[in-house]
């Protein structure tokens, strides 16, 4: 009876991670692809048969492989997760902007989350890169930032 329950939940895991909003890939230590979920298919346009055992850099060149793959070495060799925000970096890979009421900014603004996977050994032998679509908070903060510029214009103008 254990194994049924065991096998439901994995059953009802690959489901939540196939149908989640959110990216999913998993990383080998070589940077090789593992799992490619539903997301990444819909937003880069690539099936999982053609993203698995392929690089990230194969599949996203424009990434700049020099600074994700130390991010990714640092969350191996750390043990801990690592993150990007948008105000920082305002996407890892550039996807289209899929908002199709407020589509108003050219791309998806991007969070991420990478974090490390053990396997049952206890040993790191996977990474996680987990992307949100950040693109309504960034729309509303950029909109923000331009209605108090001009604001900030007009009682400037009001007071002279």
């Amino acid at each position: 009876m254990s194994n049924a329950i065991e096998i439901n939940e994995l059953h009802w895991l690959l489901a939540v991670t196939q149908n989640i909003d959110v990216g999913i890939v998993v990383l080998d230590l070589n940077y090789r692809v593992t799992v490619w979920n539903t997301f990444m298919e819909n937003r880069s346009g690539v099936v999982p048969y053609v993203a698995i055992d392929k690089t990230f850099f194969e599949i996203f060149p424009e990434v700049n492989a020099k600074w994700f793959s130390k991010k990714i070495d640092n969350v191996v060799t750390l043990g801990t997760p690592a993150f990007t925000i948008w105000e920082q970096r305002p996407y890892l890979v550039r996807f289209k902007n899929y908002q199709p009421i407020t589509g108003q900014e050219e791309f998806m603004y991007q969070n991420t989350t990478l974090f490390p996977l053990r396997s049952t050994t206890g040993a790191i032998s996977h990474v996680c890169l987990v992307i949100y679509d950040v693109t309504d908070v960034a729309a509303n903060r950029n909109q923000l930032l331009t209605a108090n510029d001009k604001l900030q214009k007009l009682s400037g103008t009001a007071q002279k």
